[in-house]
């Protein structure tokens, strides 16, 4: 860990940074205009990111998530993004960001938590490929990945925001 690393919930004074870092983070504009179209749309549920020395190194964005099924819409969130500055990788800043939204997640009463990405990397999370096979989703694959923090669905439609559709 970074000693001096800074999270906090993201303002709108730091969106430039936060496009800025995601461009360099995945080599091009996606996740970027992706993270904007969320927000516009009123679907981020939390946003966090890392400083360290007054400039902004990492960032996490989880997205309302609805799963559909035979007893309405349960309401989740979707992790994506999460990025961490080139050069600040492997250094704990995406560990203590991901920790820090699960805890206030937690706390805000979210019982479950939907990512597409590497299995080792979130499954030090606690995030489990088994947890998220009955769900039918547009990215129902391998690395789609579920956590529950309580009582949750185990099957039905992942709707995603909008936003995911142009993916």
């Amino acid at each position: 860990m970074i000693r001096g690393l800074v999270i906090r919930e993201a303002q709108e004074g730091d969106a430039a940074a936060i496009a800025d870092l995601l461009t360099q983070a995945f080599g091009g504009t996606g996740e970027a205009l992706l993270v904007e179209q969320l927000r516009r749309q009123g679907a981020r549920v939390l946003e966090l990111v890392a400083t360290h020395e007054g400039a902004l190194v990492g960032e996490v964005f989880f997205s309302r998530l609805g799963v559909a099924g035979g007893r309405g819409t349960f309401p989740a969130v979707a992790l994506a993004p999460l990025a961490v500055a080139p050069g600040r990788q492997r250094t704990g800043i995406g560990t203590a960001l991901v920790g820090n939204a699960h805890h206030m997640l937690q706390a805000a009463g979210e019982r479950l938590s939907v990512v597409l990405g590497d299995a080792a990397y979130y499954g030090r999370f606690g995030y489990r490929r088994e947890r998220a096979a009955g769900f039918d989703s547009d990215y129902q694959c391998e690395h789609l990945q579920a956590l529950d923090w309580g009582e949750a669905p185990a099957a039905g439609r992942l709707v995603y925001a909008p936003a995911f559709a142009g993916l």
